[in-house]
């Protein structure tokens, strides 16, 4: 590696260490060198608190070296008024003469007024350093303001011959666990990493979830279910009203505490418009736990971004069949007794 792509490298390592903490804004890290050695550093822990470039410039003990400094930062730095002030006119003021950015930010508000702003001020910028590594980390970001809707993670566990059930006829009647502990610690990580997370109404119903983190530190994501007639008993644990949660049906219903009722029409453009609105109140990454007719909704319509898929050692013989994906595979895991695949859509709109 270089050593703007080492220093690119430290700011990437930054910013992973807020995963989960900052949406909508994206995850940013920032350090700042002099003569070689790095003299400050800082990332964006939160949303609404300051961004990667100000709490690495903040963090100098030493103010004056700034004016014969360099700053890396992963991503473009703003140039507008939002819940803090243009990170631009922060860089500005404390007359850094060089700044070196990972990637451009393609979201409205910026979309490289930052970079233009900075060279106006007489500022030597440089971009494209390690760019794919700094899209990448912000996926869910440039997903959600390029394509204009959440990055979507369809997440299943199946056994050994293709089943993701066992045939069920009724709530009483109790699914069969696939996978291990450890898969079902990682999949309450991953719920901590995202806003929201979906399930159909057959899900709802047979298996009663939670879908909370409580194998896991961190915040619960939105919930969010389908219930196109409000049939669903209020006794189920979604209806607990201990985490916010969002119901789309097509029968209007009054909001209550951490339940919200969206009415949407159920027809062919149900996921489409299920989307559009999640992306109308800034939902930018979901996770689709739900059962087969669910996930194949996404599938057969293309919009998904990415699968994690559990192969677990078992066998069914029969029951509900597990969806068909066909993607890139990303990572392949074993996790004891239970088998991770990940995959990415390569065919994605």
């Amino acid at each position: 590696m270089s050593e703007s792509e080492i220093y690119m490298q430290r700011c990437l390592d930054l910013a992973q260490l807020a995963h989960g903490n900052t949406a909508p804004n994206p995850m940013v890290g920032a350090v700042i060198v002099h003569d070689g050695i790095i003299i400050g550093e800082g990332y964006h822990r939160c949303c609404g608190e300051a961004h990667a470039e100000v709490n690495a410039i903040n963090s100098v003990e030493d103010q004056t070296l700034l004016k014969e400094s360099t700053l890396y930062v992963s991503l473009e730095p703003c140039s507008h008024f939002g819940k803090t002030p243009p990170c631009a006119d922060f860089i500005i003021a404390r007359q850094i003469p060089k700044v070196i950015i990972g990637c451009s930010d393609t979201s409205s508000k910026v979309a490289g007024k930052g970079i233009e702003r900075l060279k106006q001020a007489g500022c030597t910028v440089i971009t494209g350093v390690l760019e794919n590594e700094c899209r990448k980390m912000n996926k869910r970001f440039f997903t959600f303001n390029e394509k204009k809707r959440p990055y979507i993670i369809l997440k299943w566990a199946q056994t050994l011959d293709g089943f993701i059930d066992i045939e069920r006829i009724s709530p009483e009647q109790k699914g069969a666990w696939i996978t291990n502990d450890i898969s079902k610690i990682t999949v309450h990580k991953w719920r901590s990493q995202e806003q929201a997370i979906m399930i159909g109404t057959n899900t709802a119903l047979l298996d009663n979830p939670k879908l909370t983190t409580r194998l896991w530190q961190g915040k619960d994501p939105l919930r969010i279910t389908l219930d196109q007639n409000l049939e669903l008993p209020l006794t189920l644990n979604l209806f607990d009203h201990s985490v916010n949660t969002l119901v789309f049906t097509e029968i209007e219903k009054e909001m209550e505490i951490n339940l919200q009722y969206k009415t949407i029409k159920f027809d062919k453009q149900l996921i489409s418009n299920i989307l559009k609105e999640l992306y109308s109140i800034d939902i930018q990454s979901v996770i689709v736990e739900g059962g087969e007719q669910l996930l194949n909704s996404f599938i057969h319509q293309n919009l998904w971004d990415e699968a994690r898929v559990f192969t677990g050692n078992t066998i069914f013989t029969n029951g509900t069949s597990a969806p068909k994906i066909e993607g890139a595979i990303q990572s392949e895991e074993q996790l004891e007794d239970t088998f991770l695949r990940i995959y990415k859509n390569d065919k994605i709109k």
